[in-house]
């Protein structure tokens, strides 16, 4: 495993929703509980505890609590657990800030995610000393570490948040890496250190090894990823498939040749996955599946409306337990970067992959993965959008219905005033006729004969 001779940061914030949500509620209320000291959790529909969580704080991992479960199960496991709900908007803007500032440090910066960044630094950390020494190996690793701690810090100070930095020679170590201890931490697994840092750690630890291909490679004996990297290439292939076994082999040894490649000036397409905490299928689709589904559309729609783009083609897609990838995709009328359409779109394209007697489910297929895309993109301002006879005849129908609604409210409240009107003149009328015959009474023998009881 020899160095690529390249040094690769990858930046991970930690906890990043749930770090967030902190910040912004600590912002409307200084004297308000940071949400990162105690059980707390993002996702799901707060006062129905449906959904599923998007994020967590470190107290809330230590009873066990996952991302990507159900709220439901991370209520049983933490009942004190304190849940907020997602604000992709604020979400939207801390990462954009913390893009800003690992800007400053190399042109080579690629976001994978909102919460997470590779930055190619090599040149920043070869450069030459003052004394024209240029610097040596270990010197470059030592400046590497020095720079890691000051974009740590520089986070910390000027967003209030932290993060994890990683420091290796390619991708797949560096992200590897991010994710030792936390929080507020830089960790280096180098060539050289995989051996001692990496091997140990159990195979569902390996970047990119899910739930089910470790449950796998438990079957036949391979616990750690170290015995990963021991196996024989050829037997892994044979057992996970070609790629997938490749995949393994490789990342277990530490082998990566992916660069860093800085964003396009124009995505082709927007899109998000999640990788599922528990594999799907047929059983748990409806309470498990769809709130993952729609939670997706809604950060591709959340990316489109930021990027000031629509697109009209969406893509449902899925990856089975044993790394198969499916998808359909479909065209839509017109241009949009409304969460509501991407959402029914993608839920229509589900049910034709998934259900069904020839879809996936009914082959005994579950998913370790679901993503949602957008692609043949415009820029919005630039799309002049026609109505076409749906979509007016559609709008037509909703305005219809809240005029209708209204007309309906009002003269709900106007017939419940004048059903009051005529109540209270019935009982002044009433009143009036005992008025008049006690003062009959009364008058005819004597005064007091009858009165009002108490």
């Amino acid at each position: 495993m020899e160095s690529e001779g390249r040094t690769i940061f990858h930046v991970d914030v930690n906890s990043a929703f749930l770090s967030w949500s902190a910040l912004k509620r600590l912002e409307e209320d200084p004297d308000a509980v940071d949400l990162r000291t105690i059980p707390s959790g993002v996702g799901g529909d707060v006062k129905t505890r449906h959904g599923i969580i998007t994020a967590k704080s470190i107290p809330a991992k230590k009873y066990g609590v996952q991302t990507g479960e159900p709220v439901v199960k991370a209520l049983q496991k933490c009942p004190q657990l304190v849940l907020v709900p997602p604000d992709f908007e604020t979400y939207r803007k801390y990462s954009h800030a913390l893009m800003e500032i690992l800007s400053r440090y190399s042109p080579l910066l690629q976001q994978v995610s909102i919460d997470e960044a590779y930055l190619d630094v090599t040149e920043r950390v070869s450069e030459k000393e003052t004394s024209g020494v240029v610097c040596t190996s270990g010197g470059e690793r030592k400046r590497a570490i020095a720079l890691a701690r000051q974009i740590r810090d520089q986070v910390r100070a000027e967003l209030g948040f932290t993060v994890n930095v990683g420091i290796s020679c390619n991708k797949l170590l560096a992200k590897m890496a991010s994710d030792f201890e936390k929080p507020d931490r830089t960790h280096t697994l180098y060539p050289e250190e995989v051996p001692a840092k990496m091997w140990p750690l159990p195979i569902e630890a390996l970047h990119g090894c899910g739930k089910s291909t470790a449950q796998k490679l438990q079957l036949i004996g391979i616990n750690t990823i170290g015995d990963a990297a021991a196996a024989d290439r050829a037997l892994l292939q044979s057992f996970l498939g070609q790629s997938s076994g490749a995949y393994i082999w490789n990342s277990a040894n530490g082998i990566s040749k992916s660069k860093v490649v800085a964003e396009r000036e124009q995505a082709k397409s927007v899109s998000n996955e999640r990788t599922l905490s528990e594999d799907i299928g047929r059983e748990n689709y409806q309470a498990d599946g769809v709130p993952v589904i729609c939670m997706l559309s809604q950060k591709v729609a959340g990316r489109l409306q930021k990027s000031g783009l629509v697109g009209q083609t969406i893509t449902f897609q899925i990856k089975s337990s044993d790394f198969e990838r499916h998808s359909r995709q479909m065209s839509l009328q017109a241009m949009t970067d409304r969460a509501k359409d991407i959402e029914e779109a993608a839920l229509l394209l589900a049910d034709q992959l998934l259900g069904g007697p020839e879809g996936l489910f009914a082959q005994g297929v579950t998913i370790r993965l679901i993503g949602v895309g957008v692609s043949r993109l415009s820029e919005k301002e630039k799309t002049v959008h026609q109505m076409d006879l749906f979509e007016w005849a559609e709008r037509n129908e909703e305005e219809e219905s809240r005029r209708a609604e209204a007309e309906k409210a009002q003269k709900a409240e106007q017939a419940a005033r004048e059903k009051a009107r005529k109540a209270e003149q019935a009982k002044k009328a009433r009143q009036d006729k005992l008025d008049a015959m006690m003062g009959k009474l009364n008058e005819r023998y004597g005064k007091g004969t009858i009165r009002k009881g108490s």
